[in-house]
């Protein structure tokens, strides 16, 4: 199982979603994104694509967890050897990531 942490952002827009939105994204991240992480490859519902337009020499991710859910994240720095480290970025709807639905991937905002 990957380690994970949070940014500051990321936690100020976690309490932003309503209780149902909040289910929705624990659940897809601890049924689907965690055993993907683990298995090195991520299906394809998932929709996870490198963002554009990150700052240079940052490699940022975007993920759907529904419809009009999205979530950003990079990987960090192992913490324990051979285990992936993810760094949750964003959190929210295309509209509070600045992301249009279905215009691929969004443009970087943090």
């Amino acid at each position: 199982m990957p380690t994970f942490e949070s940014t500051p952002r990321f936690l100020k827009d976690l309490k932003r979603l309503d209780s149902q939105s909040l289910d929705r994204f624990k659940q897809v991240v601890l049924e689907q994104f965690v055993p993907d992480v683990d298995a090195g490859t991520f299906r394809k519902s998932l929709r996870v694509k490198q963002m554009q337009g990150t700052p240079k020499g940052q490699v940022v991710y975007e993920m759907t967890w529904a419809y009009d859910g999205r979530a950003t994240f990079q990987y960090g720095e192992e913490i324990k050897d051979g285990v992936p480290h993810v760094i949750w970025r964003r959190v929210g709807t295309h509209s509070a990531l600045n992301m249009a639905p279905g215009k691929g991937t969004g443009r970087f905002n943090g």
